[in-house]
């Protein structure tokens, strides 16, 4: 057992990865872009498939679950032709877009273009896989420290099935790149104005999807050219002998230790390479794309919606845990709580009011109303009835229902009492 250098940077870059390339999805759903959502989720498949090799096979190479490796395995093979048919799907769209022929607006159309990437993203890679088992000279291979990895048999047709396909699905993306930038030069206004008509794709998101294409280009085909001849050169090439001599004893399971490989430059070049440059797509994909404008409007969406729950959340929990009949100090205000109470300034006494050294100042109606309150009113402009008598009041007197009462609403008539 030896000492892995790359432990646990690898499982932690592989995961972020495989979390950050499906945050701008949503978007890119919501637009129709196909391309593009297929290129996120085999970059995320193929990173949760790395993570999880990663912490299974640390520091071993026990063959503890078969099961696993059977279906990683077809996962490697179909993330080595997914990735670089969805960049092609991206560069086609591109191309179709510079032509500035028409604009994709019916649903009928856009199906059709969704349905031409699913084939392209998804059946072919399946059949890549299905094409892989004819030279599959067993079952896999474990690595230490790497995991699960597909037990290719060296033989001339493999290169045809196996190999070749990166390589010719890059030079179809470069293609269709070359022909995009040429036409985006020559008719440069017109596809701006085109481009600001209206729809889901800006200008700004053309431009980085040109620019995460060119990306995929420059590192497809080195790499494809490189595990090329990796393998080319790694071990002798057998001849084709026919199916039963290539999956003779198709049981075995080779398990590789960490000495083994990595003191083989050989080997640990391509293998620490083909598993590296995944979080690499993903985070240049999250670098394209988890910045733009309508990224950080969802981010500002996101953290609102988070802020609000956990507001609430704080809010309930406070409730119940709060004594009976006491309320947190932050509870929201609501219609059946009373408003805060106010002290309103106390009255000056009669004496101070009217003058005079008596307690309580006795005056008339009509003395009262030549008078000007604390306040600031003349009540002498208050106008007065005139058939009410000039009934003597005492200012000290006591506000009551029943002295309201006794005073005689009309001339004439008696006092009498509320019932």
């Amino acid at each position: 057992m030896t000492v892995d250098p790359t432990w646990p940077a690898y499982p932690i870059v592989s995961f972020l990865g495989f979390i950050i390339v499906l945050v701008p999805l949503p978007w890119h759903l919501q637009a129709w872009n196909s391309g593009t959502c297929y290129y996120m989720l085999w970059t995320a498949l193929g990173c949760l498939n790395e993570f999880v090799n990663s912490i299974m096979f640390a520091r071993s190479a026990a063959n503890i679950a078969p099961v696993w490796c059977d279906i990683s395995t077809r996962i490697i093979i179909g993330q080595s032709v997914g990735i670089p048919i969805a960049s092609m799907c991206i560069s086609r769209r591109l191309y179709n877009i510079s032509r500035v022929s028409s604009v994709m607006v019916t649903r009928a159309e856009k199906r059709r273009v969704i349905l031409q990437d699913t084939l392209c993203c998804v059946f072919f890679p399946i059949i890549c896989m299905a094409l892989s088992y004819i030279v599959q000279g067993h079952r896999f291979n474990i690595f230490e420290n790497l995991g699960c990895y597909p037990a290719i048999y060296n033989t001339l047709p493999t290169y045809f099935l196996v190999y070749m396909w990166p390589i010719l699905i890059g030079v179809v993306s470069s293609v269709y790149c070359i022909l995009s930038l040429l036409m985006l030069l020559k008719r440069h206004t017109q596809f701006r104005e085109f481009l600001q008509s209206g729809g889901a794709l800006t200008v700004s998101r053309y431009y980085r999807l040109m620019a995460l294409a060119a990306t995929e280009i420059l590192f497809t085909i080195p790499l494809g050219v490189y595990e090329l001849y990796s393998n080319a050169i790694d071990g002798a090439l057998h001849p084709w002998l026919g199916w039963n001599d290539t999956h003779f004893n198709f049981s075995v399971v080779e398990e590789v230790p960490a000495l083994a490989w990595r003191t083989y430059p050989k080997l640990l070049i391509p293998l620490e390479m083909s598993r590296w440059v995944l979080p690499v797509c993903a985070f240049v994909f999250f670098g394209y794309f988890g910045f733009a404008e309508e990224a950080r409007r969802h981010y500002k969406l996101a953290l609102k919606v988070v802020s609000d729950r956990f507001a609430f959340f704080r809010l309930r929990v406070a409730t119940r845990l709060a004594p009976r009949g006491e309320l947190p100090s932050y509870r929201l205000p609501s219609k059946d709580i009373l408003p805060p109470y106010m002290a309103y300034p106390k009255p000056p006494a009669a004496a101070q009011l009217y003058g005079g050294d008596s307690k309580i100042a006795t005056v008339s109606l009509e003395d009262l109303a030549t008078k000007k309150s604390s306040f600031g009113v003349d009540l002498s402009k208050v106008p007065s009835t005139p058939s009410t008598p000039s009934t003597p009041y005492s200012a000290g007197s006591t506000f009551s229902d029943r002295s309201f009462a006794s005073l005689p609403s009309t001339p004439g008539d008696a006092p009498r009492e509320r019932r």
